[in-house]
């Protein structure tokens, strides 16, 4: 009985396993707050083409012969509100450099500057598409 009782517990949990966890995130601006956040995959594929998200870095040789960087994110949501900071800090051009390609982005902002405090990334199974296409 113990067994038959096991059988029937996991064979619920089967279905669940092979179909995978998703949780998209609509893309969330409030400018006037300094935040935003969303997930990629949920951006690229809104009904909307206006809607996306992403953070990135550029780096420049500079005349002394190091590297000038500066990091950035961006975003604007469904409802037209846009948002953008950009940073030199080491630490969080480390974080963009960390980011993968797919997941939760997460960004706050000085309002009065423009300046990132804050950038934030998940990376996790149930942001992927529900199928990538590896050709």
């Amino acid at each position: 009985m113990k067994s038959l009782a096991l059988s029937i517990a996991l064979s619920m949990f089967a279905g669940a396993a092979h179909a995978g966890m998703t949780q998209p995130a609509e893309v969330d601006i409030d400018a006037a707050a300094g935040f935003a956040g969303g997930d990629q995959v949920t951006a690229r594929y809104n009904a909307d083409p206006d809607v996306y998200i992403g953070c990135g870095v550029r780096r420049f040789a500079s005349a002394g012969g190091g590297f000038t960087a500066f990091g950035f994110c961006q975003g604007e949501d469904a409802d037209g509100d846009v948002a953008f900071c950009n940073t030199a800090n080491a630490d969080l051009l480390g974080v963009i450099d960390s980011s993968g390609e797919f997941g939760y982005i997460t960004f706050s902002w000085d309002v009065a500057t423009g300046e990132c405090t804050r950038i934030g990334f998940s990376n996790q199974s149930f942001y992927l598409p529900k199928k990538l296409d590896r050709n």
